[in-house]
């Protein structure tokens, strides 16, 4: 049955393929799959400049789209769609593969500009990930030997940074007493 259905679809309507395809029809998202598939690939190796990442992103561009088909409001054309989900899969792809990159002068005649900008990788180093997790650890233990009223106001206005007019709103007290536990005890947890 679903073969007849996949035999009557004009072989221009990308719709109807959508519709056949959300009723599970494997034919119809073959042939989805088919017409884009080239579109898909082209747009992923003009992100990446390189043919074996453009697969990759490619193949993951398409693997979600089956995945989130159901989720296809069919507002925009499937191929617009589909070439949104390639783009973004292949700028994943480049994210992932953080490294020092260089970018070269579009024209010689670029004036007395350098010959390459560096893009670093700006995430933390081995070691100041230790230390930040060390710290958080030992914040944690402090913050923890608190007692409730004084933890739960350093944690509204610290961590979640509240005005003292919305901590005080919070803990169902007076403003001045918001104030009066954070200078009295501030100093109290750090050894």
């Amino acid at each position: 049955m679903k073969s007849s259905y996949i035999a009557s679809i004009n072989e221009d309507s990308d719709g109807a393929l959508v519709a056949a395809a959300k009723c599970g029809d494997s034919q119809a998202l073959e042939q989805l799959f088919l017409r884009h598939k080239q579109r898909a690939l082209s747009v992923a190796q003009r992100i990446t400049n390189n043919r074996e990442d453009a697969e990759d992103a490619a193949h993951e561009s398409f693997h979600k789209a089956f995945l989130h088909l159901h989720t296809f409001q069919e507002k925009s054309s499937f191929s617009a769609w589909l070439t949104r989900i390639a783009m973004n899969e292949a700028f994943m792809l480049l994210r992932r593969r953080r490294a020092t990159y260089e970018v070269l002068p579009e024209s010689p005649d670029d004036g007395g500009k350098s010959a390459s900008e560096n893009f670093v990788d700006q995430s933390p180093n081995p070691e100041e990930s230790c230390w930040r997790r060390e710290r958080a650890e030992l914040l944690t233990k402090a913050i923890n030997r608190l007692g409730p009223k004084i933890r739960t106001t350093i944690f509204l206005r610290d961590i979640e940074e509240r005005s003292v007019e919305e901590t005080a709103e919070h803990l169902r007290t007076t403003i001045t007493a918001v104030r009066r536990v954070l200078s009295t005890d501030a100093g109290s947890f750090v050894e």
